[in-house]
């Protein structure tokens, strides 16, 4: 430690400078600084970075205050900091308006002033004249408010100013997926005004939000009333996205010098020390110069070639800004902090070297740091020709406050009167460090007594909801309504937290109210309704990610996360326990479960260890009683809590198509158990003949029953299931339209067919009106639509039941009123109110060995005593209203407790039903970089860009794919798992730019028609009647391109095991029955010889492509005037306009390859652009011509190859290579013979890429062949790289 007088000495020479350079030009009245002597405007970002010398000057007098003029230099320093943080809070105070219709629009005009006047704190510009939304400069104010009021200063002083910040950290908690206009105020460099993604600003929110959390704003004085609340998740959202963008900026900023700003301080926002390490590195490599370093290439501001009458630049003219961007010395003072922070001191040393270098120094000596240095206008050519050689002159604002503010901490720091910690009193900077394993908590619930004793049989023990209290048990969407009521403020008009979504890290922590404590179920396996959630197996897999996610994402929070499950009665599965919870139960019993740590226990075990919030801000603080709950609260809480898990509440939360619990017991039952109104017909009429063991449950959606006709007695047309009969396969396409476009008027005639053959005589009507479905007036004689009503009833079958509703549908529409039609029975021993409607009926379920049970009646209101929708009463009862839409309702809830997929996908879709947070999904998917196609090319796909609202992404999926009710539904499924995939294995998705769903999903179909060896129409009817999880299953085997096989399981479900070694082994192929043992050689040597074709499908369906293939395109488009592809021509102008690594350039290119429909044409495409990126990487020639048609270059490729077939006898001589001519090589369709894509042999997509007879070396040949600038004759020196 220096002695008293050399300190205080040293400390007197900087708060002198301090004073001159920067509070002297602070505004007596509002505490602001203005830009410059003639521009009174005050930036909020440019005001925060001035203040930031003055904070860490008080801190270093602070600590050596013997002497009181250092305690009085010490408060005046500190005062000065309070009352430029408070001008700013004024300025935006008087815009609380904004920041109410911000939450809800996020529209730019809405958002805050970047800028306001330093006389008065008022606007200084309208808001559309400039580009205000600029997330960044909200956070860096909120993250430096937190860390100063931590380190003692008090800056807010009352609970409205309180509630004001709780509203700015809602403004800023979707930073992750706004586009604002970022450090810069650009958005898109070209400066034409457009927002974007911009990392720096998500980094900065997400400091912001984890430095607020649970932060008294009144400090050590504070209660209660003033501590700001985050949900977790929504920083956790903000850290993934930065995560993936890094050391990306945005589309149009491949690399940023602001980044500094947030992998180090002031905001530590990365927690990948590698990720860190990368981006300085980056940054060093591109943008550092002698002066200091460029913001981003091709910055045009203030270069001698700019053209400073216009704000915006023309595409074309950026790359005149190559090599003579500004360079900004202001770069180094973040250099200097970050490696000071990081304890390097050589670093240190050697930027602040540089920095003294570059520093202008004033008259009176003080070194001060100019803005920017540009080359000068006779120098620029030099320049060009030798970057960095030139000397550079100062331009801009001398000295440049935001950087001298900088660069005086940096000398605090260097001369030791202040610690890094001083700097970062919340230890932001400790983010990067290791932290020992996370232990997950779980506790497991039991609805009731019966449910706790079916879980004892397994030897798990738990307690019930009754056994947990005092401590009380919600689902997410309670958790979620009271934290609605965080922020509300009358005074100010501001209405509190708009989002309504809680995610796993917020529901694992407990919460306290008062004197009661509350857990929370997590919101994923909320009731939905939804139907993956009827997937056992599915929500067992999501539940192991949900813990491998906590453990990874548990930061910044006190105590363990406890993660609370309910195991209730709409688990069971036929009564039943699934296997597959019975089974996760088990691992987490074993304090293991794929790799994560888990404890399983009781709530009141976990009360110490874990982690608590007090949900304080639900008192009446305006009203003067902070200590009582506020009226709604109250309200609500009596209301729902107490009865949110028992039956009556479900049901009334979740309108009517529940069942109540009783009928929903009694039809899980195995047991006969006599319905109130026993309907005792005549058993041949229900063509239900003595025991039937088999039931339809288990009987596969794909290979249906037999329909039989029963006695002709009755003119009742009965479907009988008994086990003699074998089944027939019968594709049904109205139910399930066929993946691959097919003619609708073609499939109606299939049903027709089918029909005749179901049931020749009391059906002779209905073909007469299918032929007529396409007529455009509907008006149907009542006759036949009251036959389809009677063979609804009577029939037993789900399948033709939806064939049926179908029909209705498109016909008389979903409010069509069914009741009282197709009573008319015409033999007159039935009555009328004897007929059950067989919708739900569960008769199959409830059959006892000699029972004669006719369907049940199926109740659709939820509440067991209303009868205005019992159906067997409802459709006889005058006025009341029995609609399609219900009938179809019933039909999905059968179909699900049935387990028969493909018809929940169908009627969940007739029924408008909605995916779990489809819109979230998407935008998870599109905040990483991915954007998202659904509709099957080539003809109607449409590409998501930007996030969509719920109702119109649905809108535009159901558009693109028409009627198809069954695929709409699975494109919402699949994007449901490509956001989960993303969110837990990102590396699945590297070098990927567009997710197309519709070529996911034909190549989906395509890999079950391989593996099961069945054609087109039925690997689509498999593929829909995937259960849940074996479809995400799927998925993530194509994703990852693991080898997989299909085994079939009990009820004809798939299921999709994944095979050990990544080679192909000789796997035993299980279709629906076993093959031969011939066949099975046979498929073992197809799929050997099918794997280049395969994998050249999958990785183009997935449009995957090489590392830095768009960067390398780039410098091929460079050599020639353009790339065709496809009829697209990629023009060369393109490089002038964008940086090689621009994501705007990669999607450009994406999109020309997405011209081609074929996913395997377009893998040879990419492989034929490699080839070209070789010729330009080793230099081979100057220039490579004109437009270069990249399809000629496979064309020629293919007729080398057979040439080369036709001299070695190959494999292609049976197709292709037969005839010299090629005329009469393809088939009547004019396809070819082979079944290759695009005119090329399927034995090329067949090859590998390597060896000599490689589809490489045929590129190669064959660019030589057809590029002009390759020398044809003597020889060229061959580089193998």
């Amino acid at each position: 430690m220096r002695s008293r007088s050399n300190s205080g000495v040293r400390l007197d020479y900087y708060q002198r400078i301090v004073h001159r350079l920067i509070m002297a030009h602070q505004e007596p009245v509002t505490g602001l600084f203005p830009a410059s002597k003639i521009n009174s405007h005050a930036w909020i970002r440019d005001n925060v970075y001035c203040i930031l010398a003055v904070w860490g000057l008080s801190m270093a007098y602070k600590k050596i205050a013997d002497q009181d003029e250092d305690r009085a230099k010490c408060y005046e320093l500190e005062q000065s900091c309070v009352k430029l943080m408070r001008g700013l809070l004024m300025a935006m105070m008087n815009q609380k308006d904004k920041v109410e219709r911000f939450k809800m629009t996020q529209n730019p005009l809405d958002s805050l002033h970047a800028k306001y006047s330093s006389k008065n704190g008022q606007p200084v510009v309208g808001d559309a004249e400039w580009g205000h939304l600029q997330i960044d400069a909200v956070s860096l104010y909120l993250l430096i408010l937190a860390q100063m009021t931590a380190s003692g200063l008090q800056i807010v002083f009352s609970l409205d100013e309180v509630s004001f910040i709780q509203n700015l950290v809602f403004y800023i908690e979707s930073a992750y997926c706004i586009p604002d206009y970022g450090i810069w105020e650009r958005g898109d460099k070209t400066n034409h005004g457009e927002p974007e993604l911009n990392a720096s600003s998500i980094g900065m929110a997400k400091a912001a939000l984890e430095a607020m959390n649970e932060l008294d704003l009144f400090g050590a004085r504070g209660g209660p009333a003033s501590v700001i609340h985050v949900l977790a998740d929504e920083a956790h959202k903000c850290q993934a996205v930065l995560q993936s963008m890094l050391p990306r900026e945005s589309n149009s900023k491949e690399l940023d010098s602001g980044l500094l700003c947030v992998i180090g301080f002031p905001a530590f926002a990365a927690d990948d020390p590698q990720l860190i390490l990368n981006t300085k590195d980056a940054i060093l490599s591109r943008l550092q110069g002698k002066y200091g370093c460029k913001r981003f290439l091709r910055d045009g501001y203030r270069t001698p070639k700019e053209d400073p009458s216009r704000l915006y630049y023309e595409r074309w003219e950026l790359r005149m800004f190559e090599n003579i961007e500004c360079e900004w010395p202001l770069f180094y003072c973040y250099l200097i902090l970050f490696h000071a922070f990081q304890n390097d001191k050589l670093a240190v040393k050697e930027y602040a070297d540089r920095l003294e270098q570059i520093m202008v120094r004033a008259d009176d000596g003080t070194l001060l740091i100019p803005e920017s240095y540009a080359v000068p206008h006779d120098l620029v050519s030099n320049e060009y020709q030798q970057p960095g050689s030139q000397p550079r002159e100062v331009v801009g604002r001398c000295p440049f406050l935001w950087g001298q503010s900088l660069f005086i901490l940096g000398r605090l720091l260097q001369e030791g009167f202040l610690a890094v910690g001083e700097l970062d009193p919340l230890n932001r900077r400790l983010g990067a460090q290791k932290k020992p394993d996370v232990v997950v908590q779980v506790v497991i619930i039991a609805e009731d007594n019966e449910i706790r004793d079916k879980l004892t049989e397994h030897d798990l023990h738990v307690q019930t909801i009754a056994e947990v209290a005092p401590i009380e048990v919600q689902p997410a969407r309670v958790l979620s309504h009271l934290y609605t009521y965080l922020g509300r403020n009358r005074k100010l008009g501001l209405t509190g937290r708009k989002s309504r979504d809680v995610g796993i890290l917020s529901t694992s922590k407990l919460y306290s109210l008062k004197d009661r404590i509350f857990a929370f179920t997590p919101q994923n396996i909320d009731f939905e309704e939804y139907y993956t959630t009827r997937d056992p197996d599915l929500l067992a897999s999501n539940f192991t990610t949900n813990l491998a996610f906590l453990t990874n994402n548990w930061r910044h929070m006190l105590g363990r996360p406890t993660i609370t499950l309910m195991a209730t009665h709409y688990m069971l599965d036929h009564d039943r326990i699934p296997l597959a919870m019975i089974q996760t139960m088990r691992k987490l019993k074993s304090g293991y479960i794929n790799g994560t740590r888990v404890m399983l226990g009781n709530l009141k075990d976990f009360l110490n260890t874990s982690a608590i919030t007090d949900l304080s801000f639900l008192g009446s603080t305006e009203d003067g009683y902070p200590d009582r709950l506020h009226p709604d609260v109250q309200a609500y809480l009596e209301e729902h809590l107490l009865r949110s898990f028992s039956h009556r509440g479900m049901m009334t939360l979740h309108g009517g198509h529940l069942r109540p619990r009783q009928l929903r017991r009694r039809m899980s039952c195995k047991g006969a158990i006599k319905k109130t109104r026993s309907i005792n017909v005549d058993s041949d009429t229900l063509g239900m003949e003595g025991p039937t063991t088999l039931t339809e449950r288990r009987l596969s959606t794909v290979v249906p029953p037999q329909w039989l006709q029963s006695s002709k007695a009755n003119n009742v047309s009965g479907f009988a299931t008994t086990q003699e009969e074998g089944p027939a396969l019968v594709i049904d396409p109205l139910i399930r339209e066929n993946i691959y476009p097919i003619d609708p008027h073609h499939s109606r005639s299939t049903i027709e067919r089918r029909r005749e053959l179901a049931s020749q005589q009391e059906i002779q009507a209905i073909p007469k009106i299918l032929i007529q479905r396409h007529r455009t007036d509907t008006n149907f004689a009542d006759t036949e639509v009251e036959e389809l009503i009677a063979m609804l009833r009577e029939t037993e079958n789900l399948e033709e039941q939806g064939d049926i509703l179908q029909y209705l549908v498109d016909t008389q529409g979903l409010d069509f009123n069914t009741a009282g039609l197709g009573l008319k029975s015409k033999d007159s021993d039935l009555e009328a109110t004897d007929v059950g409607i067989a919708i739900a009926s569960n008769a199959n379920d409830q059959l006892s060995e000699n029972s004669k049970i006719p369907p049940a009646s199926v109740i659709i209101d939820g509440t067991h005593n209303n009868s205005s929708l019992l159906l067997s009463e409802g459709m006889l009862e005058e006025g009341c209203v029995v609609t399609v839409r219900d009938l179809l309702k019933g039909l999905y809830e059968k179909a699900c407790q049935q387990k028969l997929w493909g018809l929940v996908r169908h009627t969940a879709g007739m029924l408008g039903k909605r995916v779990e947070d489809l819109a979230k999904a998407v935008t998870d998917l599109l905040v990483r970089q991915k954007q998202v196609t659904v509709g099957m090319p080539p003809n109607n796909e449409f590409t998501i860009t930007a996030p969509l609202p719920e109702v119109e992404l649905r809108q535009l999926i159901h558009d693109t794919y028409g009627d198809d009710e069954s695929t709409a539904m699975l494109t919402q499924e699949l994007m449901v798992y490509l956001a989960m995939f993303i969110r837990t294995e990102p590396q699945l998705f590297i070098e990927m730019l567009r997710l197309r769903v519709g070529l996911i999903i034909q190549v989906m179909a395509k890999e079950l028609s391989r593996t099961l060896n069945c054609d087109g129409e039925a690997a689509s009817e498999h593929l829909l009647n995937l259960s849940p999880f074996e479809m995400k299953n799927l998925l993530y085997h194509i994703l990852s391109g693991k080898e997989f096989a299909v085994s079939s399981v009990a009820r004809g479900n798939l299921s999709i095991v994944s095979c050990k070694s990544s080679r192909v082994s000789k796997k035993s192929q299980i279709g629906l029955g076993d093959m031969d043992a011939d066949d099975a050689l046979i498929a073992t040597i197809d799929d050997r010889q099918g794997q280049w074709l395969r994998r050249r499908r999958l990785d183009g369906a997935l449009n995957r492509v090489p590392r830095d293939f768009y960067s390398r395109v780039w410098s091929v488009l460079e050599k020639c005037q353009g790339l065709a592809i496809e009829g697209r021509i990629l023009q060369q102008s393109l490089t002038q306009e964008m940086t090689p690594g621009e994501l705007k350039f990669a999607l450009e290119v994406e999109t020309a390859l997405n011209q081609i429909p074929q996913p395997e044409y377009r893998q040879l495409v990419v492989e034929a652009l490699m080839v070209l990126t070789l010729m330009t990487e080793h230099n081979m020639v100057p220039s490579l011509g004109g437009i270069i048609y990249v399809e000629h270059l496979v064309h020629k490729a293919n007729q080398l190859f057979l040439e080369d077939q036709r001299k070695v006898q190959g494999d292609a001589m049976l197709c292709c290579a037969k005839s010299k001519e090629g005329k009469d090589q393809q088939a009547a369709s004019g396809m070819l013979l082979c079944g290759g894509a695009a005119y090329i042999c399927q034995h090329l997509y067949d090859s590998a890429p390597s060896g000599s007879y490689g589809t490489m070396t045929y590129m190669a040949r064959a660019v030589a062949l057809v590029l002009d600038c390759v020398p044809k004759h003597g020889e060229m020196e061959c580089v193998i790289a």
